[in-house]
């Protein structure tokens, strides 16, 4: 039986660093044995269908990026459900936003506010975030490129232990989309 995942590269592609052509990261997931691939942008997201769970694909795919373009990239894979579930239990209003004010940052393992705890949240008003199991909402006005609070958010001793990355709510909506069916 397989299933339709999404996989979040993290890092590619990104100020001319760690390139990674999306025909070759497709071709690099057929060659894996996955059927129905496909990308999405050229900022790391791929979708496919495999047997199997999420932590082993992704050490499947990182292995094989470094094996193949010389360069180690953090990989995470979500199943349409997660995605699913992530986009239905949005907590800010996405349809009201535009894409650029609101993110999802998906972690490798489950976070909880403690982790957070020393962001004083008033301090970054209107900008706000809320957690889930493996994943932080981002609300951004201004967008994430002018967001202190995503900076904040971004921090090494915040993030310690874990892969996080981070895709605007478009993106959210397209991988749900490209993974249900």
């Amino acid at each position: 039986m397989t299933t339709m995942y999404a996989a979040l590269l993290r890092g590619v592609n990104v100020g001319g660093a760690r390139k990674l052509p999306m025909a070759e990261l497709r071709a690099l997931l057929a060659d894996l044995g996955h059927d129905r691939v496909s990308t999405y942008l050229q900022s790391g997201q791929a979708v496919f269908a495999a047997g199997g769970d999420e932590e082993s694909l992704a050490a499947e795919l990182s292995s094989a990026v470094e094996k193949r373009f010389g360069f180690a990239v953090d990989v995470l894979v979500r199943d349409h459900a997660y995605l699913q579930g992530i986009a239905d239990a949005c907590p800010f209003p996405a349809a009201d936003l535009e894409a650029k004010q609101l993110h999802v940052t998906y972690f490798s393992a489950p976070v909880d506010e403690e982790r957070f705890a020393a962001i004083d949240r008033a301090g970054f008003l209107p900008e706000e975030f809320r957690l889930t199991d493996r994943a932080l909402y981002l609300y951004a006005p201004e967008g994430l490129g002018r967001s202190k609070l995503a900076e904040a958010l971004a921090r090494p001793r915040v993030n310690k232990g874990l892969t996080a990355t981070t895709r605007n709510w478009n993106t959210v909506v397209k991988l749900v989309e490209m993974t249900s069916g």
